[in-house]
């Protein structure tokens, strides 16, 4: 127990030790402790980032809400490390700069690879961000209403839709995201994007107005499912908040709108 416990806490005096780093190219992946270990799991309203131009979200549920598909301590290694450290990272990098003015989408716009720096950790504050609010408990397992009818006007069915998005989050070559999109002439597409890059950058191959992302990074699902990507995909499809998709479908539509 003693080691399983100093393990843990290596893990998270690396993490700190790499935020302090003087390049903020990337967030290093290190080893997660076993989904055997027994600790204590933390309350997320006690995870605070350092001052600055942006703020974690707060999290909409508890750590375990999300189980048995997403589990307790994942999700908090994933909310009160990976998390916490991209958004330190973002507001170091615009500390005292013009771009302390701008919101996160704006800055996403001006993270092109010229700026490894601001390009990761900006996407992985946002997608971060993005993603934990597409997450729910007890959720339903469809969509609804207008976005339901627009899923299936776009890809034909809601099961056509679900296994193009399944197959863009496990053919995602190592790290990464799978979106569900709006695009510019108002369709759904499903794409997926490496690393911390996603569809509002200008280096995007397929951009749009983001509406749902899957983390594939393996720090989100690697305790509870080993090298079984497929079967994380499977389970988040349990746990997805459609009625926040839904939410930002009607509000990307409505800004189209003249």
């Amino acid at each position: 127990m003693k080691l399983r416990l100093l393990q843990v806490f290596g893990l998270v005096f690396f993490v700190l030790l790499s935020c302090n780093r003087k390049k903020l190219t990337e967030v290093v992946e290190v080893p997660l402790p076993s989904k055997d270990d027994k600790m204590v799991i933390g309350n997320p309203e006690d995870v605070k980032a350092d001052d600055g131009t942006f703020e974690m979200i707060n999290l909409p549920y508890g750590y375990e809400a999300l189980a048995p598909h997403m589990d307790a301590l994942t999700q908090e290694i994933h909310y009160s490390k990976h998390y916490l450290t991209y958004t330190n990272n973002v507001n170091k990098l615009v500390a005292g700069t013009d771009l302390e003015e701008l919101s996160i989408e704006e800055l996403l716009k001006k993270s092109d690879a010229s700026n490894p720096d601001l390009r990761n950790n900006a996407g992985g504050y946002f997608n971060h961000s993005f993603f934990f609010e597409s997450l729910k408990g007890k959720a339903s397992k469809t969509p609804k209403d207008s976005l339901a009818k627009v899923i299936t006007r776009d890809f034909g069915s809601f099961y056509n839709f679900k296994t193009q998005f399944s197959d863009a989050a496990a053919k995602q070559f190592g790290s990464g995201w799978a979106w569900l999109i709006l695009d510019a002439s108002g369709k759904l597409q499903v794409c997926s994007t490496a690393n911390q890059d996603n569809p509002l950058m200008p280096n995007a191959t397929v951009k749009g107005t983001p509406l749902l992302a899957l983390d594939v990074w393996e720090h989100a699902y690697y305790l509870n499912y080993q090298y079984k990507r497929k079967k994380y995909i499977d389970a988040f499809f349990s746990v997805i908040n459609w009625a926040k998709v839904a939410e930002r479908f009607e509000n990307a539509t409505t800004q189209k709108t003249p």
